[in-house]
């Protein structure tokens, strides 16, 4: 496991390179100097979702949602809470599946919520349909093997 990992900016998407025993300092990005890890998720868009999920030496969870979604609004609060709890160890983001469709069917999503953990690139993990808080951070803790 390396010393220095590659973290992507929350606000402009530039990689940054941190030190592992940094990662809970509160980093700020390197170019536009905001916070990069924030403690809500983040908005993925198709221009920065690859970025993220094949840059970030940290987990990628992605809650792929809809604003018409009943589960996704009731998860909606629920995936918040999550992002103060597991940041900066997993980066957690939203990404909207009506806006990025393309995004969507790449991925193969069927119905939503639907909850995909990314580590190097790769899909580890993934879930469908609302959770409480506790059952979200017990599995990505688990599919992941952070404590």
């Amino acid at each position: 496991m390396t010393d220095i990992l590659h973290i992507v900016c929350s606000q402009c998407s530039s990689i940054n390179r941190l030190p592992r025993m940094k990662l809970a300092d509160h980093p700020v990005c390197g170019k536009c100097k905001q916070p990069i890890f924030k403690g809500v998720p983040i908005e993925l868009t198709a221009f920065n979702f690859h970025k993220h999920i094949s840059h970030d030496h940290i987990p990628v969870l992605i809650d792929f949602w809809a604003a018409w979604c009943g589960p996704c609004k009731i998860m909606a609060p629920v995936f918040e809470q999550a992002a103060s709890r597991l940041e900066p160890y997993v980066r957690v983001a939203k990404l909207d599946t009506e806006r990025e469709q393309g995004v969507a069917a790449q991925y193969n999503i069927r119905s939503i919520p639907t909850m995909i953990i990314f580590k190097n690139g790769r899909e580890v993990a993934r879930q469908s349909g609302a959770v409480d808080l506790n059952s979200l951070i017990q599995w990505v803790k688990i599919s992941v093997s952070i404590q």
